[in-house]
């Protein structure tokens, strides 16, 4: 399974939201620089992230994006599914119905083995995402790197 680069910008900056707090605002031109970003896809991604309810933005001149709830409220996988889709990542297709070596109706009753074992793995990954919060993350982080964070916004 890959994910597109836009989860792994989305979680950097609700981290970094994250070390900033949750009532201050920054752009997506200040992230994008941050992390070295092209700013229109960066606000693609943090724009799904409002609409899934995990950013709050605000328009004007001091506008921008923050946390709409604390850290440790937000998972892993809300950021993932707001960014990807919950579609899953494994269609089954029914290809063992097809062709020369097609199974019998009687076998294709029962749910595919391969179908099955990939929902599972999905479900187990995704409980796992579900687990896991962005105050986690932020917690696991190096010292620094929230120190960093919030020097970077207090010269903004």
């Amino acid at each position: 399974m890959r994910m597109s680069e836009g989860v792994e910008w989305g979680l950097h900056c609700c981290v970094a939201l994250g070390w900033i707090g949750q009532d201050e605002v920054v752009s997506t031109a200040r992230l994008a620089a941050k992390f070295g970003l092209p700013a229109a896809y960066l606000n693609k991604s943090l724009q799904a992230l409002v609409r899934a309810g995990i950013l709050v933005s605000s328009a004007g001149p001091k506008g921008g994006f923050r946390l709409a709830r604390a850290p440790a409220r937000i998972t892993l996988l809300e950021v993932v599914d707001a960014i990807e889709g919950q579609e899953a990542a494994f269609r089954c297709t029914e290809i063992r119905r097809n062709g020369e070596g097609a199974a019998p109706p009687a076998e294709c009753r029962r749910p595919c083995a391969i179908a099955s074992a990939m929902r599972g793995a999905e479900a187990a990954w995704r409980k796992e995402l579900s687990r896991q919060t962005i105050a986690m993350v932020m917690d696991k982080a190096p010292r620094s790197a929230a120190e960093r964070t919030v020097r970077w916004h207090a010269f903004a």
